[in-house]
């Protein structure tokens, strides 16, 4: 079976884009920083995501893109990359020490000759920077320095080219929803009155390992009273009878984020439980129609806070309902009720359906979606079902 991913032939497509962008901005070359957190910009360009340290990819005009690692990270940047200029720089050491660690077998290029070289093939009077906001100020101060040129903050370039997505990134996409929808299952169908939050959370990142996962993004959890959290961590508390599960499994497979949030409750739950869950599949089912191409973005966003202002539920009603998704768990569009972007066909998105602070228990949906000719297409078919049975039972 061939692998899903993004082939390389892709990639090449993406770095022509950017150059096409790179002319009309008057740029003469780009810089695109990532880390281990901050990994999408780069990933997109190249498919290298660092570890512990810093990484970038850096090309001009014209030639192969050279992607910048730091020792540690070497093999595992030759690895990923789908470029196969790798050179490492001190400045990407690992991010959490002050120290400066010694690597005796490393063979270091800088910035300083990166941008002779560049300078070799043309001139270099502008550099784009895609992640400027993310980088800190002292390795932004040594980038102006070492290619002693002004820096544009191009961003915003990275953002727009992402929003539409390919059908090699949405395969990417369903798999992890995929992956994602297993992890969830075990875990709903585990027994976990009498167990903790973070067993119960091991249960859903195993199984999505065993899956295929590439990466847990998070697990976001909490139970009973601890579901009003946000976006909490699971901790030590132990899952009693009726206890709501908020429980948000996001998984990464091949440099692509999709998040499952299915809202429900362990064993004998209240009816005020119950009306939490029951809100928030109905604001969903509200919102959908209003997911397709050509619709204004707000139109759903409207439709999901009136069904909560219909209930007088509005004051726990805390984020906008929805937001993209690609190479960031969360990225754009992060529409409002006044956003009048539209949908297109080709763009990705997350539900993110909320409640938060309410007495029976709080939590949240979390459904990927892709739009299409024909509406919205959910990358989660058990989620999907659970979701048409409960409004058939409960209408």
């Amino acid at each position: 079976m061939e692998k899903i991913c993004i082939p390389k032939s892709e990639f090449q497509e993406r770095i022509e884009h950017i150059r096409k962008q790179m002319h009309k901005d008057g740029l003469d070359g780009i810089f695109v920083y990532g880390d281990e957190y901050r990994k999408e910009n780069l990933r997109y360009a190249s498919n290298y995501w660092p570890i512990f340290e810093r990484g970038a990819m850096l090309m001009g005009k014209t030639g192969q893109p050279i992607v910048l690692c730091a020792p540690e990270g070497e093999q595992v940047a030759r690895e990923m990359s789908v470029w196969e200029d790798v050179r490492l720089v001190p400045d990407f050491l690992c991010v959490t020490v002050p120290d400066e660690i010694d690597y005796p077998f490393a063979s270091y290029t800088s910035f300083h000759k990166l941008a002779k070289e560049l300078r070799g093939a043309g001139e270099l009077n502008r550099l784009g920077i895609v992640g400027m906001g993310d980088m800190s100020a002292e390795l932004l101060d040594n980038l102006k320095k070492s290619f002693a040129c002004e820096l544009m903050d191009c961003s915003q370039m990275f953002y727009e080219m992402r929003k539409k997505k390919s059908a090699n990134e949405i395969a990417c996409l369903k798999e992890a929803a995929r992956i994602a929808e297993i992890g969830f299952r075990a875990m709903m169908e585990a027994d976990l009155i009498g167990r903790t939050e973070r067993y119960a959370a091991g249960i859903a990142e195993g199984a999505a390992r065993q899956a295929g996962a590439e990466d847990i993004t998070f697990t976001v959890f909490g139970s009973g009273e601890r579901s009003a959290k946000i976006v909490g961590r699971p901790e030590n508390k132990v899952i009693e009878d009726g206890d709501m599960i908020m429980c948000a499994l996001a998984v990464q497979y091949e440099g692509y984020v999709s998040t499952c949030e299915v809202p429900y409750a362990v064993g004998n739950y209240s009816e005020e439980t119950k009306r939490v869950i029951d809100v928030l599949i109905h604001a969903g089912a509200a919102g959908l129609p209003y997911l397709r191409a050509g619709e204004p973005m707000e139109n759903f966003v409207r439709a999901v806070r009136d069904y909560f202002r219909k209930e007088g539920l509005s004051e726990y009603d805390v984020y906008p309902p929805l937001h993209g998704i690609g190479c960031a768990e969360a990225e754009s569009p992060y529409p409002d009720e006044n956003t009048e972007e539209l949908f297109e066909v080709g763009m990705t998105c997350n539900t993110d359906i909320s409640l938060f602070g309410l007495k029976g228990g709080s939590n949240r949906v979390e459904e990927s979606f892709v739009i299409t000719e024909e509406g919205a297409e959910s990358m989660f078919p058990f989620m999907r079902a659970y979701f048409e049975r409960w409004l058939t039972e409960n209408n």
